[in-house]
């Protein structure tokens, strides 16, 4: 699907990250232990909000995943508001993944340092 998002008269503003969605070898986690289906999500929340819902960019930053099976992930942003949104993981069949980490960037519009809101 291809989306062309204008922002009108607002500044472009840019917010970025990179967390750790999981690590689950030291704990035995189920991304570790587990096989079918597994998702894990952590919520990202922005650290000041856009006035729309930005367009969010996901890709993953490390992974530490067991050799000896298929290496299956997904990863998506979720949920997205001008306030944040949802990191999910999805793994499935019987890979291992130990841990994963994420980087992230939200392009959306911001206010001018000039504009004000009215109540």
């Amino acid at each position: 699907m291809r989306n062309v998002k204008r922002f009108g008269h607002a500044a472009v503003g840019i917010s970025d990250g990179e967390t750790e969605i999981f690590s689950a070898f030291d704990n035995g986690g189920p991304m570790w232990t587990g096989s079918g289906p597994r998702t894990e999500r952590r919520h990202i929340r922005f650290e000041q909000p856009f006035l729309d819902a930005p367009s969010v960019h996901v890709a993953l930053s490390m992974w530490d995943i067991a050799s000896g099976a298929n290496q299956r992930a997904d990863l998506q942003a979720e949920n997205i508001s001008h306030e944040g949104f949802d990191l999910r993981f999805t793994t499935w069949g019987d890979t291992r993944v130990a841990r994963a980490r994420a980087r992230w960037m939200a392009i959306g519009p911001v206010l001018y340092e000039e504009d004000w809101l009215a109540d």
